[in-house]
């Protein structure tokens, strides 16, 4: 008999710890980021930095300017237009820059920064990216800038894509112009997309959210604007299509989750 029990505890265990690992594989997240996330709720504001990310979870403090701190579960972290003026504390694993003026790039990035991923092509021609570094996949479509006088040159920024989580989150840094069809599907399904709103340096409200119409990010997070009358320009022009919501905090961590079922604006508030 009392092996009888034994044996029935070993089973008993069996099927809890099976059932436990079935539950895991079924929260796993997806590895890429092609496809339209569809899970309902909100994204939760965090006012302070939790020591480890859960499963699926992406970090994104937003740091100033367009600069970002995105952070994955393995500890991954990637500055994004990474500068000498505006920048995260500590050394990222990972940066990108974009060339439009010099609050975009550095000239001397630390030796220490493991990928440093420039959006233009010194070269010349596109700048061309698609590394893999533990949980995280970094990729980007390059676009057309202009200078001080007005010509185009070509080349001279790039879109960056985080797949992260099976997430996928796209920086459109120093946008100058609308996109093409080659290039909307070339960036894919957006999950989270981190938009210039200042009107004019980068390129008009109305045809920033002609973009974002074309992206059909479920998450639109401002940047790149100089005060509070920019920014409000962009959420008076947007606000009769998409709800606008203002975090506490800099800093959200975002999972296929918690995306909201419908898209909106989020509106983080710069260091």
């Amino acid at each position: 008999m009392r092996s009888l029990r034994r044996m029935c505890a070993i089973l008993v265990s069996a099927t809890l710890t099976f059932a436990a690992v079935v539950a895991d594989a079924a929260a796993a997240p997806l590895n890429r980021c092609q496809a339209i996330a569809r899970a309902p709720g909100l994204v939760q504001p965090v006012s302070t930095r939790p020591v480890s990310l859960g499963q699926g979870e992406v970090r994104i403090t937003f740091i100033g300017h367009s600069t970002f701190l995105i952070e994955s579960q393995r500890g991954v972290s990637i500055a994004t237009d990474y500068n000498d003026v505006v920048r995260p504390s500590g050394i990222p694993d990972i940066v990108t820059m974009n060339r439009a003026h010099s609050t975009h790039y550095t000239d001397y990035p630390s030796p220490e920064i493991k990928y440093v991923l420039r959006g233009w092509n010194p070269a010349g021609g596109p700048a061309r990216h698609d590394i893999e570094y533990k949980d995280v996949n970094i990729r980007n479509v390059p676009t057309n800038i202009r200078d001080w006088g007005g010509n185009a040159i070509s080349y001279g920024n790039s879109i960056f894509i985080f797949e992260i989580a099976g997430l996928c989150i796209g920086h459109l840094g120093h946008l100058h112009h609308t996109l093409n069809p080659e290039q909307i599907a070339a960036i894919g399904q957006l999950d989270v997309v981190l938009v210039p709103v200042d009107g004019g340096y980068t390129m008009d409200v109305a045809g920033m959210i002609d973009v974002l119409r074309a992206l059909r990010a479920r998450l639109i997070i401002p940047m790149h604007y100089f005060n509070s009358y920019t920014l409000a320009r962009f959420t008076e022009k947007i606000k009769s299509e998409f709800p606008i919501e203002q975090a506490p905090m800099p800093m959200i961590v975002v999972s296929k989750w918690n995306l909201p079922e419908e898209a909106k604006v989020l509106v983080l508030p710069g260091q």
